[in-house]
């Protein structure tokens, strides 16, 4: 951060603030972080058009409010990480509040179910139509997710009508308009990039207009790894639900088997999007703690795989057997590296030294790094013995913008591990990366079809 993080002047005003912020009971060292990273964000913005450190420091916490006052802003906002560290219980004005976000989660989550049944009453039935549900699932799952933050970030309509809304419907025009052929490859690939991109954009209602500050994003980041465990507990549970649901009427005579496959598990999973979404605005506490412990028992778990993956290749001299199977899993393979990387630098502590475990997420970069370049030569031979395809023209695309981020990320790792850059420009590299993801999904589902004939 230019002007910012170099200079030992309002690094000394920082820490003062710090000490001041911390100072009363309410505001945590945890919470303290982010409140600074605001504050650095501000100031970032301010010397950017010219002010000195020292001036951009005091325009900027005159503009976040006085300490009692950002504590007490703060803590409405984030009740559910304030509320255990405090020695009295929530207010009886916060009750109520609390109150009101489950039954608006509650409210778009059966909007979601119902979206996705509403199909029917026009004869379009989940059974029979599975090309439309499948094109369709990532606007029946966000759109209400969407909306939920929207509501609940208290953004007003007129700007999420104006800024959101368009997004969302030229998604739904592109996948439901275009004239894909039956089974065609552009129609899978539509249906697979459609929930990345509108998941990207969903970001932007998240940080309730807040989406250019890196912080907003990396909150993004940690939130979503968070939404997925939440998310994959809830489908386990669910499945155990309807599996007993099915069971238990079967032994009575009833076949409860089709009520649950085109009612219950539809409208339990769209639902439950906003529901874990929900869970992990409301009980942060507890998956804060769950999620880093698993991101540190996976890093190395794939940092092995991938170093055992490669030395077999070194040592048996073979090359990769390139198929659409190997494609998948390498693809897959890589986006769970990518993720692990997300999470793991959206939960650690910025100013911490750097350890074991970060030279331990240089090795899995690097690994990675290595094996996307030989699926990348891999892929370029195959196209040019072959010819292009849409699979093969996506894939490529998205192994090479995975190389380019895996790439800056393990030189800039090596740059942290050797004391020369702060953690923060890891941070910021990634957070600044996040649009190019969502640029790519969104040309595949818009450009891919026509480019390649809709075929």
């Amino acid at each position: 951060m230019p002007g910012t993080d170099d200079t030992p002047e309002l690094e000394a005003l920082l820490a003062e603030w710090r000490a001041s912020l911390e100072q009363p009971s309410a505001v945590h060292p945890a919470d303290a972080d982010e409140l600074e990273g605001h504050l650095r964000d501000q100031i970032a913005d301010l010397a950017s058009t010219g002010l000195a450190p020292d001036e951009a420091f005091l325009i900027a916490v005159k503009r976040m409010g006085s300490v009692d006052a950002l504590s007490g802003e703060f803590a409405q906002e984030h009740p559910d990480r304030l509320w255990k560290r405090l020695a009295l219980g929530p207010s009886d004005d916060e009750r109520p509040s609390a109150r009101s976000d489950f039954w608006t989660m509650i409210g778009f989550a059966c909007a979601a179910a119902l979206a996705v049944k509403a199909p029917e009453a026009f004869g379009v039935d989940l059974t029979g139509n599975a090309r439309f549900y499948g094109r369709n699932a990532g606007l029946f799952a966000l759109v209400p997710l969407a909306g939920y933050f929207v509501w609940n970030r208290g953004i007003p309509a007129a700007r999420a009508l104006r800024t959101l809304a368009p997004a969302f419907a030229g998604v739904a025009v592109v996948v439901n308009a275009y004239p894909f052929e039956n089974g065609s490859d552009t129609e899978t690939l539509a249906a697979l990039h459609a929930p990345i991109a509108l998941w990207l954009l969903v970001g932007v209602a998240y940080a309730g207009g807040g989406w250019r500050s890196d912080r907003k994003r990396m909150d993004y980041v940690r939130f979503t790894g968070e939404w997925f465990i939440y998310y994959v507990l809830i489908a386990l549970g669910g499945g155990v639900l309807a599996g007993f649901t099915t069971g238990a009427f079967d032994v009575i005579g009833i076949d409860a088997e089709e009520f649950v496959t085109s009612w219950v598990l539809p409208c339990g999973a769209v639902g439950a999007v906003v529901v874990a979404a929900w869970l992990v605005e409301a009980k942060q506490s507890v998956v804060e703690n769950m999620a880093p412990v698993l991101t540190k028992l996976f890093t190395p778990l794939f940092a092995a795989m991938l170093l055992a993956f490669l030395g077999a290749m070194v040592w048996t001299g073979r090359g990769i057997d390139f198929d659409r199977d190997v494609l998948v899993l390498f693809d897959l393979l890589l986006a769970v590296v990518l993720g692990l990387l997300l999470y793991a630098t959206s939960a650690r502590d910025p100013r911490a030294p750097h350890d074991a475990f970060d030279l331990l997420q240089f090795v899995l970069v690097v690994s990675a790094l290595v094996a996307n370049a030989l699926v990348l030569a891999a892929m370029v031979g195959r196209i040019s013995d072959f010819g292009f395809t849409p699979n093969r023209v996506a894939a490529l695309g998205e192994n090479v913008v995975l190389l380019v981020n895996l790439a800056w990320s393990a030189r800039l790792h090596l740059g942290f591990w050797r004391g020369r850059l702060p953690f923060a420009s890891l941070e910021r590299w990634q957070t600044a990366y996040l649009p190019v993801y969502m640029i790519w999904a969104t040309l595949v589902v818009v450009a891919f079809p026509p480019l390649f004939g809709f075929a």
